[in-house]
């Protein structure tokens, strides 16, 4: 057997290298990198959430509402009602809305969240119930949502004094002029949908059309309104022949 060295010996008595700790600032950059991570995650789950709440929900919103508009259009057709049958689920009419860019927007009975998240408008029941067009007199006052679910009234703001707004029955047009606006209330502000809208500078009964929705726009702190007044009445022919505001 060779005999060790005395160099060869210290080798093997040697201590092991003990392992090396993980710097402070290793540990630094690992946490930031996790945190860093975590924010691209949170941000895409947002992203996606945004994506459904003010886009996928329009898809489907305006699914149903053009499912339901046709099916109040084929009643009117082959039915003798009229509009005046309101308790219905299926609508009273159609609103059109130019300025805005809006045909065909169905109203119905309501304007609570559950009433308004298929893509339709609804007239008020409470806190004031609303007139309807064909009532002598009366304010027929209107909400729908402002983005998501439709976002029928999303273009409020483009209305001007002087634009129309036209309202669809069965046997009638109902063509009112704007000629007032209130753009940022309380949602507290019930008085906008009183029989004579005083906000609006009317002192008089009259038959009167508002419109309701949220502002500013993605947010439901407080609402924007825009008042009409009845300009004439048409009667709708075999054809359905729409008023000249309408083209």
């Amino acid at each position: 057997m060779v005999a060790s060295t005395d160099q060869e010996e210290r080798a093997d008595d040697s201590p092991a290298p003990a392992p090396r700790r993980r710097s402070r600032r290793g540990r630094v950059l690992t946490a930031i990198s996790v945190f860093g991570e975590l924010l691209i995650t949170g941000g895409l789950v947002l992203g996606l959430f945004v994506v459904y709440s003010l886009w996928w929900t329009n898809v489907l919103a305006d699914r149903e509402a053009k499912k339901q508009g046709n099916e109040v259009r084929e009643t009117w057709e082959e039915s003798g009602s009229g509009p005046g049958e309101l308790d219905t689920k299926g609508g009273v009419g159609f609103l059109h809305v130019p300025a805005m860019g809006e045909r065909d927007i169905l109203v119905k009975k309501g304007t609570s969240t559950k009433d308004l998240n298929d893509g339709t408008a609804g007239y008020y029941t409470e806190p004031v119930k609303s007139a309807l067009p064909q009532d002598d007199k009366g304010n027929f006052s209107l909400a729908a949502h402002r983005d998501g679910h439709g976002a029928k009234f999303h273009n409020i703001h483009k209305l001007k004094n002087g634009d129309s707004i036209v309202f669809e029955s069965k046997d009638k047009w109902y063509v009112y002029k704007v000629y007032a606006k209130l753009p940022e209330t309380s949602k507290y502000n019930v008085s906008v949908l009183s029989a004579v809208p005083k906000e609006s500078g009317k002192k008089k009964a009259g038959r009167y059309i508002t419109l309701t929705t949220c502002t500013p726009i993605y947010t439901s702190k407080h609402r924007y309104i825009v008042w009409g007044e009845l300009e004439r009445v048409e009667k709708v022919d075999s054809e359905r022949t729409p008023p000249a505001e309408l083209g």
